[in-house]
């Protein structure tokens, strides 16, 4: 009886042991995981006029840490409806932030994405905007409105 007894103690302590060793690698696997890489992509402005610069920035971010050091930034540039996408490779300028001056020629609706890996991470925030008289624009939603208002068997 003092056996099992002594074995059912040493059984619960090293259930008790184990449990807080989980915990404290589940506490400090939380603490090792990095902040998330952020990035703000600016247009200036965002209705500009053919052959008139549009400034393009990418403020690239972790915490509250400048991120200088990316490994990647790359502009990825297309006009609305456009197979043809101009892709930058975008340098450093300063605290934190990338950026492009460029014009077009052509008015209508554009599209950028930037493509930042930074810290063993990618972000990649999209924006539109209009050089001019804006175009026709590529709605991923536009399907899915049409739709709208019809019943399950399609009408």
């Amino acid at each position: 009886m003092k056996k099992i007894k002594l074995l059912s103690l040493l059984i619960l302590a090293l259930l008790v042991v184990s449990a807080c060793g989980t915990k404290d690698n589940q506490n400090q696997a939380e603490k090792e995981l990095p902040e998330f890489v952020e990035v703000k992509l600016t247009v200036t402005p965002e209705h500009g006029q053919a052959n008139e610069p549009i400034i393009f920035e990418a403020k690239v971010t972790q915490g509250e840490e400048n991120v200088e050091d990316a490994d990647e930034v790359k502009f990825e540039i297309w006009r609305a409806k456009d197979e043809n996408h101009e892709k930058v490779k975008i340098e450093h300028a300063e605290d934190g932030i990338y950026r492009l001056e460029k014009s077009f020629a052509q008015e209508g609706t554009y599209y950028i994405i930037s493509h930042v890996t930074a810290r063993d991470m990618h972000n990649m925030p999209k924006k539109e905007f209009v050089i001019g008289t804006a175009s026709e624009t590529e709605d991923p939603n536009e399907s899915k409105d049409s739709m709208e208002g019809m019943d399950m068997e399609g009408h």
